[in-house]
């Protein structure tokens, strides 16, 4: 593929900066185990396969056979355990993260677009001490909109031209699409995506994916 130009880079999180299934899923078969849940066990593997998703249709598809008012109850237990359990231990950084984002901000701003919770992307930061690579970072949680909607409004907020996004499933590159913006796949995440405008197989790709 021929090399990218790009006035900014915004990234996903899940699957993309880190790995935070593993203790998800002990956060949120804790909230089951609260609501008295015992027919439902809930995966790692299964959270992989729905993160990127808005928070509703994450829960919509692991308890389909539960009543709306039960995933209504579900949602911010979610939440809480989720926090707590990451707070106490955090997702896994990819390779070489800090390396990259590191030269990356040497070159481009750089900032977060995820469709998670208000409060989810200041955990990674206090988590990671990564904050300082960022200029802004937005999600529904935030602003009640949803992925496209939030990339084009960092762009417009910070007068980029050239936006490209870096993204690890194939709704990252659905949001990409709407939103009129290039995509990265990262290969070493949770999904795949149909004819990305570049791939990278570990972070630190990305830092030689762009024209000077």
């Amino acid at each position: 593929m021929e090399k990218l130009v790009t006035d900014g880079l915004i990234f996903d999180v899940d699957g993309t900066l880190w790995d935070s299934t593993p203790v998800v899923e002990q956060a949120w078969n804790h909230a089951l185990s609260d609501m008295g849940i015992t027919d439902v066990v809930i995966t790692a593997d299964q959270l992989k396969g729905l993160f990127g998703l808005p928070m509703d249709v994450i829960i919509d598809n692991v308890l389909p056979e539960k009543s709306k008012e039960i995933r209504r109850q579900y949602k911010p237990l979610c939440y809480h355990y989720e926090h707590e359990y990451l707070t106490k231990t955090p997702g896994i950084l990819y390779p070489k993260l800090k390396e990259t984002l590191t030269e990356l901000g040497k070159r481009f701003p750089l900032f977060i677009v995820s469709n998670c919770q208000e409060g989810y992307v200041e955990l990674f930061y206090e988590k990671t001490g990564f904050e300082c690579f960022f200029k802004d970072h937005l999600c529904p949680g935030d602003t009640g909109l949803l992925k496209a909607d939030n990339i084009r409004l960092i762009a417009e907020r910070y007068g980029l031209k050239q936006p490209v996004y870096v993204g690890d499933t194939q709704m990252d590159a659905d949001a990409c699409k709407e939103a009129g913006v290039p995509i990265v796949f990262a290969s070493y995440g949770f999904g795949k995506v149909k004819d990305p405008d570049g791939i990278i197989h570990e972070p630190w790709d990305l830092c030689g994916l762009f024209r000077p």
